[in-house]
């Protein structure tokens, strides 16, 4: 279960660093046919927005996989570690939700209305970069399938090394 989750991280630590390092050449291209060659290129200011939508929900799936997101726990400490235990399970649960309700659900409904919706300078189908959506949703929802794991101390990996 650890060895999928450092790879699921990993692998979202290279798509959103590449999706920024292709942010920021295309804004230099964006910068330079714009102003030395007097003829911007429409099509990479469009990637680049695309891009900045994908690295921020690769990003924020990275912050979920890390347990990073923000929470306010003044009254999860101060209960007992039953509650707490009970508590983290809960929101947990509350994410899995989010996840699979807005994200997979929304971001498929969404990605399909969008198909048939060209890009206008790019040429491409919009549906096909709203598909983040629903995968971001499925990382999310096995991270927390992860953190459930680990909080409850039901550790089903444990017979599986391969996992």
């Amino acid at each position: 279960m650890k060895a999928l989750r450092n790879v699921l991280t990993k692998l979202l630590n290279v798509l959103a660093g590449v999706s920024f390092i292709a942010m920021v050449v295309l804004t230099c291209w964006q910068v330079f046919t714009r102003y030395v060659l007097q003829d911007p290129s429409p099509w990479s200011e469009e990637l680049v927005s695309y891009l900045f939508a994908w690295a921020s929900l690769l990003g924020a799936s990275l912050i979920t996989g890390e347990r990073g997101h923000m929470n306010i726990p003044i009254v999860v400490e101060r209960v007992g570690a039953g509650m707490q235990k009970t508590l983290g399970i809960l929101g947990e649960l509350v994410a899995f939700a989010f996840s699979a309700i807005i994200l997979v659900y929304g971001g498929v409904q969404i990605s399909q209305l969008a198909l048939g919706q060209m890009t206008s300078s790019l040429g491409i189908a919009v549906g096909v970069f709203y598909v983040v959506l629903p995968l971001c949703g499925v990382l999310n929802m096995i991270y927390t399938v992860f953190f459930i794991n680990r909080i409850s101390g039901f550790y089903f990996a444990a017979k599986f090394d391969f996992i």
